[in-house]
């Protein structure tokens, strides 16, 4: 059917509202808050990188249902998940460049459906930093087979084939139109948030300019896309050489400031994993490091970057020497303290997402710092479900004295025009 301009650009003014309306609505960086539709956002949720794999099988569809419904019955809002699976396996979302299978994809479909259906927002990877899954190596022997003389896996941030492989996964992805719900991705409000990449790290280049130049690259690329959704880098949070907040031995080609400042950088992430970085440390140590780590970053995030901050991954594997399931809801409850407290003084720290949850029957998938609800302490699923309600009421709370403000102001000045 042909429709007149007007009546085109209203229907598809409608589909959006529609989609808005049935995902809850876009949510926004303003200034150093996340918000939704007005009113202020925070994020109490988790990384579930496995959801799209599980999902492209039909016989496990059910795991990925259970999660979510374990997850929102506790308060949980926001999942992070892999928009990514490149080569090398029969459930790969991307088998070559371009060539996609469409089973996985429905995978990711269904995930969407689901956490739409569970009133949770996602924030989807576009691609790994790492080996698993394909990641920047998989792409870089991509180039190599069509006749590009790479060295370092690390020119997959600056080799031109490399690089226009990666934005059309992006296009693909973005413009991807949902199967299930027949909304196309970048108009879904079930979608919080783009990642560029997983923790990406440059080796060769530990200044942070190489990849700098990739995120303001692609960050540009993202948003004539997709005006719709907020975007972040992945970034570890790791700064560069000038600083002395980074663990011993952290200098990975990233500058958690300049990398942030990137123009469409929406909001900033860091992650924390002191028992990794600080081997052999007792807690005390770890918890002393982690609290020193996340004040640096909302600091910077407040004076420096003005933008929010939000804990990305941050967890405790019972493979460490000193775990135990007090020693991870210390942890968990030292973190979640840090997220409230900035958040009760309308500072930058807007969420945190543990790292990981997991169905039942999963143990296979395990890495040691997953959490499975069926099997998890209560005094765990006490800490989670605790800082859910209070991460609401504080919501609740700024919202309300808004709306006061708001209607104190009108009353002032007479009605307005």
């Amino acid at each position: 059917m042909r429709l007149h301009h007007g009546a085109v650009a209203l229907l598809v003014l409608l589909c959006v509202h529609g989609a808005e309306a049935a995902g809850g609505g876009f949510v926004r960086a303003q200034g150093t808050r996340f918000v939704i539709n007005g009113s202020p956002y925070y994020a109490n949720g988790f990384n579930a990188y496995w959801l799209m794999t599980m999902a492209a099988d039909p016989a496990q569809r059910g795991k990925v249902t259970s999660t979510l419904s374990q997850a929102a019955a506790r308060g949980l809002s926001v999942a992070r998940t892999w928009a990514f699976s490149d080569g090398g396996s029969n459930n790969a979302l991307q088998y070559s460049p371009g060539n996609y299978n469409e089973n996985t994809f429905k995978g990711l479909d269904f995930v969407l459906s689901e956490v739409r259906k569970h009133e949770v927002k996602v924030i989807l990877s576009l691609v790994n930093n790492y080996d698993s899954f394909g990641g920047k190596k998989q792409y870089v022997n991509w180039a190599r087979a069509q006749g590009q003389a790479i060295g370092s896996d690390d020119e997959f941030f600056t080799n031109a084939v490399v690089k226009g492989f990666y934005k059309n996964h992006v296009k693909t992805v973005l413009t991807r139109v949902n199967t299930l719900t027949g909304v196309a991705y970048k108009d879904d409000p079930t979608i919080l948030a783009w990642e560029l990449m997983n923790e990406p790290r440059c080796q060769s280049d530990l200044s942070g300019r190489t990849i700098q130049s990739w995120i303001t690259e692609m960050a540009a690329h993202v948003k004539s896309l997709d005006s719709n959704h907020m975007l972040e880098a992945g970034l570890e949070g790791f700064y560069g050489a000038s600083s002395s907040v980074n663990p011993s031995g952290y200098l990975v080609g990233t500058d958690f400031i300049a990398n942030n400042m990137a123009p469409g950088i929406d909001f900033a992430t860091v992650h924390s994993y002191p028992d990794q970085w600080m081997p052999g440390s007792d807690d005390s140590a770890q918890l002393g490091f982690l609290g020193r780590w996340l004040d640096a970053h909302v600091e910077d995030a407040r004076a420096k970057l003005r933008k929010p901050l939000l804990i990305a991954e941050f967890g405790k594997s019972w493979k460490d020497p000193g775990y135990s399931s007090a020693v991870r809801d210390a942890q968990f409850g030292a973190v979640y303290a840090k997220i409230y407290e900035s958040a009760r003084k309308g500072g930058p720290m807007v969420g945190g997402l543990f790292w990981q949850l997991m169905a039942d029957g999963m143990d296979s998938y395990g890495d040691g710092y997953e959490v499975i609800f069926a099997d998890a302490p209560a005094s765990t699923t006490g800490v989670i479900t605790t800082q859910s309600r209070k991460l609401k009421m504080l919501g609740k709370a700024f919202a309300r004295a808004e709306r006061e403000r708001s209607a104190r102001g009108k009353g002032a000045g007479g009605g307005g025009n």
